[in-house]
């Protein structure tokens, strides 16, 4: 069955917030199986990732802070899918802010969804390969705090096993890509 074909009733709406990223919403619904209560979901539009590999088998990463964690993770380049913008576009214009990178061939991973239990956020996966380094990357966002990080297969695959602060999504593309690349 495919996601988003079984929408619950909404019974009485209780509270919208429309932030920067995502609205917010809480609302008193009915579900498929007939269940009533009130259910809140963050409504996200998405975001995009890749997972570069450079010509010598070197993942790029990057090790940011996450102010809701109050620390820094080790993630795959990812970002917000704009309105109205394919989450193809998206990610290349990320890589480069991000890494200061620009990937030559890509290949879609997959899709995703990141927290289900309380967000509709979808997540489009991409190996990116064949990448240039760039001499003048763009700006990163205001906000970004990151360092490019450099690592092997193995290395990545020993940090995930050590529970080293990485987040899941880009767990998930890591082990996605690796079954590609073998």
């Amino acid at each position: 069955m495919s996601l988003f074909q079984e929408p619950p009733e909404v019974l009485k709406p209780l509270m919208f917030y429309d932030g920067r990223k995502y609205t917010f919403e809480a609302n008193r619904l009915r579900l498929p199986n007939g269940s009533e209560g009130d259910w809140s979901c963050v409504r996200h539009p998405g975001g995009a990732m890749a997972v570069p590999i450079t010509n010598d088998g070197k993942f790029v990463l990057v090790k940011q802070y996450r102010f809701a964690l109050k620390g820094r993770l080790l993630e795959f380049p990812a970002g917000t899918v704009e309105v109205h913008e394919e989450p193809g576009v998206t990610i290349r214009r990320e890589i480069e802010e991000e890494t200061g990178y620009r990937a030559h061939k890509w290949q879609k991973l997959g899709e995703f969804p990141l927290a289900p239990g309380y967000s509709d956020e979808i997540i489009y996966a991409f190996l990116a390969q064949e990448l240039e380094l760039l001499e003048n990357p763009p700006e990163q966002d205001e906000d970004e705090d990151i360092e490019t990080v450099l690592m092997t297969p193995e290395e990545f695959e020993q940090a995930i096993l050590a529970g080293e602060p990485i987040d899941a999504k880009s767990i998930c593309g890591f082990y996605m890509a690796r079954a590609i690349l073998q």
